[in-house]
C-alpha cells in the first residue's frame, strides 16, 4: 500500500479525535500484512488514565477483527511538535510485531523508525 494513502487516512481520522483536554488530535493508520488498514484516533477522558491513544485504538480495532499481522503504522499529530508514541502504546505495538515500520508526522516534522528502535527492551514473559 502507498504510504501517502496511510498518511491521508491517519490525518482524516485525527479529525475525529476527542481531545478537549490536551488539544492534540492524533490519528493512526495501521496496515496489516494482508493489506487491510485499521484507523484509530485518541479519545480523552476527564479522568486522564481512562483516555486511549490513537495507536492502541487502531490495534484494538484490528485485533477485534481477527488481524494481528501488522507491517506498518502511520501516526499523525495535528501539532508543530513531533510526538512519539507513549510507553503503553510502544509495549502494545511490540506485542504484535517486532519488525513494525512506523512513520510519525506532525505539521512540521517527519520521523521514520521501527518499534524496535522505539522500544529496544520490550517487556515479555
Amino acid at each position: 500500500m502507498d504510504k501517502e494513502l496511510l498518511i491521508k487516512k491517519a490525518k482524516q481520522v485525527s479529525e475525529k479525535a476527542y481531545a478537549p483536554y490536551s488539544g492534540f488530535k492524533v490519528g493512526a493508520a495501521l496496515l496489516t500484512k494482508s493489506g487491510k488498514v485499521f484507523t484509530g484516533c485518541n479519545v480523552e477522558n476527564s479522568s486522564y488514565g481512562l483516555s486511549n491513544c490513537a495507536e492502541r485504538t487502531a490495534v484494538f480495532k484490528a485485533i477485534s477483527e481477527g488481524k494481528m499481522d501488522f507491517s506498518e503504522l502511520v501516526i499523525y499529530v495535528d501539532s508543530d511538535i513531533l510526538f512519539t508514541p507513549c510507553g503503553a502504546c510502544r509495549q502494545v505495538l511490540s506485542e504484535f510485531s517486532s519488525d513494525l515500520k512506523i512513520t510519525i508526522i506532525s505539521n512540521k516534522d517527519r520521523l521514520e523508525t521501527t518499534i524496535t528502535e522505539l522500544l529496544p527492551y520490550k517487556f515479555h514473559l
